[in-house]
């Protein structure tokens, strides 16, 4: 019998209307900002203004800081233009949340913007200069390249492939191995992920980040989804796979501390939220993989 179908990760859950051919137009961000209809989202980081209700708190055009740098991100299901205002720091005294805190409970469209608006807003602040020869490059494409003065190079946002994936057992259909970071203190345990590496194919970094950082070859490669995550560029693409050999599953004793060979009840656990068991948040798509192989849906 298949397994019923698995939920999109929290980040990917809508598609945004990037409206892509507006880019190109002369002036369109002085445009859309003047028109009353626009809406802006304000970010610092990968952080935004979040209104009483929990939601993403837009902004007219008017509302938004002028110092901010602009970008389009889309158009809203109403045909609205969307703006990101990104700004260096969040106010103190407003009321702000991050991506990873509050994205899988915003309303699909909010959370695409959102991530959206953070991924691109990183680049705008974090790369103004040209990597070639070092001039200030200037913004293009209503925010999403930019053109260097001086030796004419085009640079567009980065995005670097790296993947995850949850290890089944070999040998017990009720288990799931994880491991703590080092920077976790053995509080909390997730799946294993790293970068993709130069000259290397997905599936191959599945099975050499997974062996390296817990010492079991894998079997039984399955595709499970992908989403954005700015933390500070990545695209995370997501795996199911069997291991080997149980046994063999160790920590590599840097990155990794400890693995650890889960049962479904003590997974089911974590994610009721038990603090024994600590399991990262559901806007994260190692969330999303646990929770489908608890589910049947793997």
């Amino acid at each position: 019998m298949p397994s019923p179908e698995s939920a999109p990760p929290a980040l990917a859950r809508a598609e945004l209307d990037r409206s892509a051919a507006e880019r190109d137009e002369p002036g369109v961000l002085d445009r859309l900002r003047s028109e009353p209809s626009t809406r802006v989202l304000v970010v610092a980081r990968d952080k935004a203004p979040i209104s009483d209700s929990g939601a993403l708190a837009w902004r007219a055009p008017d509302e938004a800081p002028e110092d901010a740098e602009w970008a389009l991100l889309g158009r809203a299901a109403d045909g609205a233009a969307l703006l990101a205002a990104v700004m260096s720091e969040a106010p103190a005294d407003e009321d702000w949340a991050g991506l990873r805190a509050v994205g899988a409970a915003l309303a699909p469209e909010d959370a695409a913007a959102f991530v959206t608006a953070v991924s691109l807003g990183r680049w705008l602040r974090d790369a103004p200069f040209c990597p070639a020869c070092g001039e200030r490059a200037l913004v293009a494409q209503a925010g999403w390249s930019r053109r260097c003065p001086s030796c004419g190079r085009q640079h567009f946002p980065r995005t670097d492939p790296a993947v995850i994936v949850a290890v089944t057992s070999a040998v017990d259909p009720d288990r799931l191995l994880l491991g703590s970071n080092a920077m976790w203190a053995g509080t909390r345990f997730s799946c294993f992920a790293g970068f993709v590496e130069a000259g290397e194919s997905l599936e191959q970094a599945v099975h050499r980040e997974v062996e390296e950082e817990a010492g079991v070859a894998l079997t039984r490669l399955h595709y499970r989804g992908s989403q954005p995550w700015p933390y500070p560029r990545s695209l995370m693409v997501g795996y199911l796979a069997e291991a080997r050999d149980d046994a063999a599953a160790r920590p590599d004793g840097e990155e990794i501390v400890d693995v650890r060979w889960f049962t479904r009840d003590e997974i089911g656990a974590g994610l009721r939220g038990d603090p024994a068991v600590g399991l990262p948040g559901p806007a994260s798509i190692a969330h999303r993989l646990i929770a489908d192989w608890h589910a049947g849906r793997a």
